[in-house]
C-alpha cells in the first residue's frame, strides 16, 4: 500500500515536468509547420511564373570569361547552326576567341612526366649464380684456346679405351696383351714429346697433348695392374707417382695450372682406383703426405690457389672417410704423425704465398686455408681422441699458443699485416675454447661459432661478401651442433657456470657479439643489429638454464635480477667506448626488467629484499647508476625509459617490502594497501617538488622527461586509487574509524596530492581546467566508499556484491547522496554557480530514480523509510532556501531583434 501511495505521488510531482516537455514540443512542432508553408508558398509561386509567358525581353547577359553563359529554363533550346549558312541571310562577323590558356596541370604533368625515370633504364650489374659461373666456365672451354686440340684429345682419349676393349672383346688383335699396352704406351709417349716439342709455337696444343699423353699412360699403369694383373701393385703405384710427378714439373716449367690441376686430381685418386683392400693407413697417408709436399713445393714457385684448395680438400676429406669408416684407437700413433704435418703444411703455404707475393695483393688472405686448415684439423683431432677432452683442451691450448706466435712473428711486417691480424683471431679463439673442452666434448660447436666470427671479420676486412656468408652460415651450424650435443649424457654437469652447456653456449653468444661489433664498425647496423639480438638471445637464454638449473625456486628472481644487473654494466660499458642504440636500449631493457621481478621476489620469497635478494638489489643498484651515467648524452626516449624504470624499480620493491612488514605484524587489509601505496605518494611528492633528488644521476636532463614520468605516476595512483574503493579497508588492530584509518587516509592523502598537481603546470591544460569536476567527482566516489564501508564495520554487513540488496546499504546512500546534492543545490544557488547547481539536481534526480527503481522495495522496513522521509525534508529544505536555480548571465536582457535579409539595421 505504502509503494502504491509513493508512486502516485510522484505520479502528481512529474505532472509540471511533463507539461513542461509537452509545451516543448509543441513550440517545436509549430516552428516546423510554418517552415513547411513557407517552402510551399515558394513552390507555387515559381511553378506560377514558369507558366507565365516572359512580356518583356531578357537583358542582353554579360560576358563572363570565366563561366559559360546561363540557359533559359523555360525557352526551347535553339537548333544547332547549319553547316553553310543562307545564301540571303549575311553571316555575322565573329571575332575569334582567344585559345584557352594552357591549364596549369599540364607543366606540372610535363614536370613529372620528365622526372619519371625511363623505363628504359639500364639496370645495375647483377652478380651472377653459382649455376651460371659454372655454365661459363664450360662455355669457356670450348670456346675459348685451342677448341679442336680440347676436344679431339677428349674424343681421342675415350676412343682409345673403347678400341682397346672392343677390339679385346672380339678377338681382333691377336697380340699378347702385353704388346698392345706398351704400343698404347709408346704412342702415349710419342705423343708427350711432341707436346714438349710444340710447347713454344702451338701452347695451348702442347699443352692439351701432354695432358692427355699422361691420362693415357695412367690408364695403361691402371690397366696393367688392376685388369690384367700384368704389374705388382707396387710398381704401378711408383709409376703413378712418377707420372704425376712429372706432370708437375711440367706444369711449374710451362707455368700451366691445368696440367697441375690434373697432376692432383689423378694423383690424390691414384690410390683409390688401385686399392687392394688392404687398408694400409700407413702407405696411404705416407704417399698423401709426399704429394702435399710436392703442392708445398709448387706453391713457392706459383701461387696457384685451386692447387692448394684441391689439395686441402682431397687430403682432409679421404681422412675423414677413412677415418669416419676404418679407424681405431689402436691406430692413433700411426695417424697422429700424418694430421700434424698435414696440418703445419697448410698452415705455411699461406704464409709462403704471402711471402712470396712481397707487396702485391697484401691485403687479401686466403680465408679457407687460414681459418678452414685449423677448423677442420682440430675437428679431426677431437675424432682421434675419441672424447677425451682434456688432451684436447690441451691441443686447443697449444694451437692458440702456436697462432700467437706466429701473430707475433708476423706482426712487424708489413706484407703481412692482415695475416698477422687473423693469427691473433685464431690464437684467442683457441685459447678461450680450451676452457669449454676441458668440460665439454662439444667442439665442432663452439669451433664453428668463433670460426663463423673470424670469417665475418675477414670478409668486412677484404671486402668480400662470400666470407660473410660463409661466417654466417657457420654460426647457425654452430648453434644446430649445440642443441644436437645436449642429448649426450655429459650435457649438463654439476657443476653451475663451469659446464659444457654453459661454456658452449657463452662462446656462441660471444661470436655473435663479436659479429655484431665487426659489422657495427664497417657501418652496417642492420646486419649488426641482427647479430646483436642473436647473441643476447643466447646470452639472455644460457643465463635462464643456469639459473633453473643450480638456483633453488625461491631464489630465481634473485638470480635474474643480479644477472640484469651485470648484463646492464657490461652494455653500459661497452656503449661508453662504442656508442651504439642497440647497447643503450640494452641498458634501458635490462633496468625496466627489475619491475617483473620485484614482483616475482614478492611471490617466490615474501619480499623483494629476503635472502638474498638484498645482494641482488645491491647489485642492481650499483649497475643501474652505471648504466645511467653512461646514458647521459644519449636521446631522451632511450634516457627516459632507463631512469622511469629505475625509478619503479625501487618505488616496486619499497612497496612489496612494506605491504610483507604489515602483513608479517598480523595487521589488516587496509594497513597493506595503505603501505603498498606510500611509495607511490612519496615517489609523486618528490618528482612534484624535489626533481634534483629524484634525478640523480641525471638530474641536468630530468626536465625532459619529468611530466611524462609524473604522468604515469597520476595514472598509477589513480587506478590504485580507484582499485581501492572495493577494498574493505578493515584497520586491525586499531577499531574502524571512518576517514581516519589508514586506507582512507592513504585515499585521501591521494586526493590531495593530485589535486596539487592538477593546479601545477606539469598537468595538462585540460585537466587543470577541469580539475573542480574530476575532484568533486573523486570526493562523490570516496565519501561513497567511506559509508559502505561504514555499513560493513558497524552494521556487519558483509563486504560483497549482495550487500546491495540490504536495506541499511541502500538508506546509507540515499541519505548521503541526497546531502550532497542539496549542499551542490544551495551553494550553487547562493554563489550563482549555475553549474554546480546543476550538479546538485542531476544527483537529486539520480537519488529521485533510485527511491522509484530501488528504495520502494525496502518501505516495508524502517531503513526505507527513513529513504523516503530524508529526502523529502532534505527536497523541502532546499525549496526554503534556494526555491529557483540562479539565472545565467545577461537573462534579464531580451535579445535584440534579428534585422530581415536585405534590410539596413
Amino acid at each position: 500500500m505504502e509503494s502504491v501511495f509513493v508512486l502516485v505521488l510522484l505520479a502528481v510531482l512529474a505532472v509540471p515536468v511533463l507539461a513542461i516537455v509537452a509545451l516543448v514540443m509543441v513550440s517545436s512542432l509549430k516552428g516546423r509547420v510554418a517552415e513547411l508553408e513557407s517552402q510551399v508558398a515558394k513552390l507555387a509561386a515559381a511553378s506560377a511564373a514558369r507558366q507565365e509567358p516572359a512580356r518583356q525581353p531578357a537583358p542582353a547577359p554579360q560576358a563572363r570569361p570565366a563561366q559559360a553563359p546561363e540557359v533559359d529554363a523555360a525557352r526551347p533550346a535553339p537548333p544547332p547552326p547549319a553547316a553553310h549558312p543562307p545564301a540571303d541571310r549575311p553571316v555575322p562577323h565573329t571575332s575569334p576567341s582567344p585559345s584557352p590558356s594552357p591549364s596549369p596541370a599540364a607543366p606540372v604533368a610535363a614536370r613529372s612526366a620528365s622526372a619519371a625515370p625511363s623505363a628504359f633504364a639500364k639496370p645495375g650489374p647483377v652478380r651472377p649464380s653459382p649455376l651460371e659461373v659454372a655454365a661459363g666456365t664450360v662455355r669457356r672451354w670450348f670456346t675459348e684456346g685451342n677448341v679442336p686440340v680440347k676436344v679431339g684429345m677428349l674424343v681421342l682419349f675415350a676412343g682409345v679405351a673403347a678400341l682397346l676393349k672392343h677390339a679385346s672383346d672380339q678377338g681382333w688383335m691377336t697380340f699378347p696383351i702385353e704388346l698392345r699396352l706398351a704400343g698404347v704406351a709408346l704412342a702415349a709417349i710419342a705423343g708427350l714429346v711432341l707436346g714438349w716439342r710444340q710447347r713454344i709455337p702451338r701452347r695451348n696444343f702442347a699443352l692439351a697433348l701432354q695432358g692427355g699423353a699422361v691420362g693415357v699412360l695412367l690408364l695403361v699403369v691402371f690397366a696393367a695392374a688392376k685388369m690384367y694383373g700384368l704389374m705388382p701393385i707396387g710398381a704401378a703405384f711408383g709409376l703413378s707417382v712418377v707420372l704425376v710427378a712429372g706432370l708437375g714439373v711440367l706444369a711449374v716449367r710451362q707455368d700451366a695450372i691445368a696440367l697441375a690441376v690434373l697432376g692432383i686430381l689423378a694423383g690424390f685418386l691414384a690410390p683409390i682406383w688401385l686399392s687392394t683392400g688392404s687398408g694400409n693407413h700407413v702407405a696411404l697417408f705416407g704417399y698423401y703426405a709426399l704429394l702435399n709436399l710436392g703442392i708445398f713445393a709448387v706453391a713457392w714457385w706459383r701461387p696457384w690457389r685451386v692447387l692448394n684448395l684441391m689439395g686441402f680438400g682431397f687430403t682432409f676429406g679421404i681422412g675423414a672417410a677413412w677415418g669416419a669408416a676404418r679407424y681405431d684407437s689402436a691406430d692413433f700413433a700411426t695417424t697422429q704423425p700424418f694430421l700434424a704435418l698435414f696440418f703445419v703444411l697448410y698452415l705455411l703455404i699461406p704464409i709462403l704465398y704471402a711471402w712470396r707475393r712481397g707487396g702485391a695483393k697484401r691485403g687479401v688472405v686466403d680465408g679457407s686455408l687460414v681459418f678452414g686448415t685449423p677448423l677442420v684439423a682440430f675437428s679431426l683431432q677431437a675424432g682421434l681422441l675419441e672424447g677425451d677432452r682434456m688432451p684436447l683442451a690441451f691441443c686447443a691450448l697449444g694451437l692458440g699458443a702456436l697462432y700467437a706466435a706466429l701473430a707475433w712473428w708476423l706482426r712487424g711486417r708489413e706484407r703481412f699485416g692482415l695475416l698477422a691480424t687473423s693469427h691473433a683471431v685464431l690464437a684467442v679463439g683457441f685459447a678461450t675454447l680450451a676452457v669449454p673442452l676441458a668440460l665439454s666434448a662439444k667442439a665442432t660447436a663452439s669451433v664453428f661459432a668463433l670460426e663463423g666470427a673470424a670469417l665475418v671479420w675477414l670478409g668486412l676486412r677484404q671486402e668480400r661478401r662470400l666470407p660473410q656468408l660463409a661466417g654466417a652460415v657457420l654460426q647457425v651450424m654452430a648453434a644446430v651442433a649445440f642443441f644436437i650435443g645436449l642429448d649426450e649424457p655429459s650435457a649438463l654437469a654439476a657443476r653451475p657456470v663451469a659446464n659444457a652447456w654453459a661454456m658452449g653456449a657463452a662462446l656462441i653468444s660471444l661470436a655473435g657479439f663479436a659479429t655484431a661489433w665487426s659489422y657495427q664498425r664497417n657501418g652496417s647496423t642492420r646486419l649488426a643489429l641482427g647479430f646483436y639480438a642473436w647473441a643476447l638471445a643466447w646470452w639472455l637464454g644460457n643465463a635462464g638454464a643456469e639459473i633453473e638449473s643450480f638456483v633453488p625456486l625461491a631464489s630465481g628472481a634473485h638470480a635474474w635480477l643480479a644477472f640484469l644487473g651485470l648484463t646492464a654494466a657490461i652494455a653500459a660499458h661497452a656503449h661508453r667506448r662504442w656508442p651504439a642504440p642497440a647497447l643503450a636500449w640494452t641498458v634501458a631493457a635490462t633496468l625496466a626488467l627489475a619491475l617483473p621481478l620485484a614482483w616475482m621476489q614478492a611471490v617466490d620469497a615474501g619480499h623483494p629484499f629476503a635472502g638474498y635478494g638484498v645482494f641482488a638489489w645491491g647489485a642492481y643498484a650499483l649497475a643501474g647508476w652505471y648504466g645511467l651515467a653512461s646514458l647521459r648524452r644519449d636521446p631522451s626516449n632511450v634516457l627516459t625509459l632507463a631512469h622511469g624504470a629505475w625509478l619503479w624499480a625501487w618505488t616496486a620493491a619499497a612497496a612489496f617490502g612494506l605491504s610483507y612488514l604489515t602483513t608479517q605484524a598480523g595487521l589488516a587489509h587496509g594497513w597493506r594497501i595503505a603501505a603498498f601505496a606510500l611509495p607511490v605518494l612519496a615517489m609523486m611528492a618528490l618528482v612534484q617538488w624535489h626533481p634534483a633528488r629524484v634525478g640523480a644521476p641525471v638530474a641536468a636532463r630530468f626536465g625532459d622527461w619529468r611530466q611524462l614520468l609524473q604522468g604515469s605516476v597520476v595514472v598509477v595512483l589513480a587506478g590504485g586509487w580507484l582499485l581501492a574503493l572495493f577494498a574493505e579497508g578493515g584497520s586491525a588492530p586499531l577499531p574502524w574509524i571512518p576517514v581516519l584509518n589508514p586506507l582512507e587516509l592513504v585515499q585521501l592523502a591521494a586526493v590531495v596530492l593530485l589535486g596539487l598537481w592538477a593546479a601545477s603546470t606539469l598537468a595538462p591544460d585540460a585537466l587543470r581546467t577541469h580539475r573542480p569536476v574530476w575532484l568533486a567527482g573523486a570526493g562523490f566516489l570516496l565519501a561513497s566508499a567511506v559509508t559502505l564501508r561504514a555499513t560493513h564495520q558497524w552494521g556487519q554487513v558483509p563486504w560483497d556484491a549482495m550487500m546491495f540488496r540490504e536495506s541499511v546499504v541502500q538508506t546509507s546512500l540515499t541519505v548521503l547522496w541526497s546531502v550532497l546534492g542539496v549542499i551542490g543545490w544551495i551553494i550553487g544557488s547562493r554563489r550563482g554557480h549555475r553549474a554546480l547547481w546543476l550538479a546538485g539536481a542531476v544527483l537529486m534526480a539520480v537519488v529521485l530514480a533510485k527511491l522509484v527503481l530501488i528504495d520502494r522495495q525496502h518501505l516495508g522496513n524502517l531503513f526505507g523509510i527513513l529513504s523516503f522521509l530524508a529526502y523529502g525534508v532534505l527536497c523541502t529544505v532546499v525549496g526554503y532556501i534556494a526555491p529557483a536555480p540562479p539565472k545565467a548571465a545577461g537573462a534579464d536582457t531580451e535579445p535584440p531583434a534579428a534585422t530581415p535579409v536585405g534590410e539596413s539595421a
